[in-house]
């Protein structure tokens, strides 16, 4: 590596899952002979979420209300001030988790890289599915999960459950609910893998686009973009690039409840997705197949399908 490259510097969020992630990715560029340090960002989102907790201090998970205000500031309220940190320079990349990033990037930013990829599937924790008495209190707040869970056991009552991993693992410990869903790859990255009860395929329930990867943002130009691309790995960009198309072809927003999930094998892709309207048993699913290197063509082509199927009907209901 030239000995003149600068030391770049990495946006985070402040959460410990988020801290791990911005960690790992200084690790893999260390090992490249390139130094880092990492600077934590507060954004919207986080300063909603605490004032939240604060006011719901004692109650289960956050009022609706609450929850609707996140949701409907979408993904954006996650990382608008990160973006901003990249493009007025203060930082040289950030690190997101890549499910959280909206489809549309700022322009002057770019995705530079997207190492491999975790376990992409969701888990439930506290109790498998199976053993989860009639009308059982599961925690989340993901609306994809909620729907998609209510196809699987409509009996049980499914309420938003706030906070980090950790608290939200304490919440179940407490008794506050019976279960929660959270991602495999939080889980293991955090190392609460063992609190798994049971992990889901992805025909019981489709995860969210680019869940399970990483995105490394920069701006579309200099020294850190150079640098960056050398953590990409092509196999997961295809798969995330596939799913992330999809969604933007389906509207793009966080509060959307669809689900895809793609992966590679030998060149190929096989992607398969489902649009759940909440809280109810209308659903449609498809999935196909086409060539890695037509990844984004292939989401957009699914996603067409999906609203011929009566997609379209169920994202105008929302």
């Amino acid at each position: 590596m030239d000995v003149l490259a600068p030391m770049l510097t990495i946006g985070s969020r402040g959460s410990a899952l988020a801290l791990w992630q911005a960690r790992h990715v200084a690790a893999r560029l260390k090992a490249l002979g390139i130094d880092s340090r990492i600077e934590t960002i507060e954004t919207t989102g986080d300063h909603l979420q605490t004032a939240f907790f604060t006011q719901s201090a004692g109650t289960a998970g956050g009022t609706g209300a609450q929850a609707a205000v996140l949701e409907a500031g979408g993904k954006g309220l996650f990382t608008k001030e990160i973006e901003e940190a990249l493009l007025d320079g203060r930082i040289d990349l950030a690190v997101h988790s890549l499910k959280d990033l909206p489809t549309e990037i700022p322009a002057g930013l770019l995705i530079a890289a997207i190492p491999e990829r975790e376990d992409p599937y969701d888990a439930m924790v506290g109790r498998a599915l199976k053993d989860l008495p009639h009308g059982a209190l599961v925690g989340t707040s993901s609306e994809r999960r909620a729907s998609q869970l209510y196809l699987l056991r409509p009996d049980l009552r499914i309420e938003p459950i706030r906070g980090n991993v950790d608290t939200r693992l304490r919440k179940v410990r407490e008794g506050r609910y019976a279960a929660s869903l959270l991602a495999v790859a939080g889980l293991s990255r955090l190392g609460w893998r063992h609190e798994i009860a049971q992990v889901f395929t992805a025909g019981e329930m489709t995860p969210a686009p680019g869940q399970g990867a990483l995105g490394i943002e920069t701006r579309d130009a200099g020294q850190a973009l150079v640098l960056c691309r050398q953590l990409d790995h092509l196999p997961t960009r295809q798969e995330v690039t596939c799913e992330r198309a999809l969604l933007g072809a389906l509207g793009g927003g966080c509060q959307l409840p669809v689900g895809a999930l793609a992966r590679e094998s030998a060149g190929r892709l096989h992607v398969k997705a489902i649009v759940v309207k909440p809280r109810s048993s209308t659903h449609v699913r498809a999935e196909l197949q086409g060539n890695a290197v037509d990844a984004e063509a292939l989401g957009q082509e699914l996603a067409e399908h999906l609203l011929d199927l009566g997609a379209r009907e169920i994202l105008r209901s929302l």
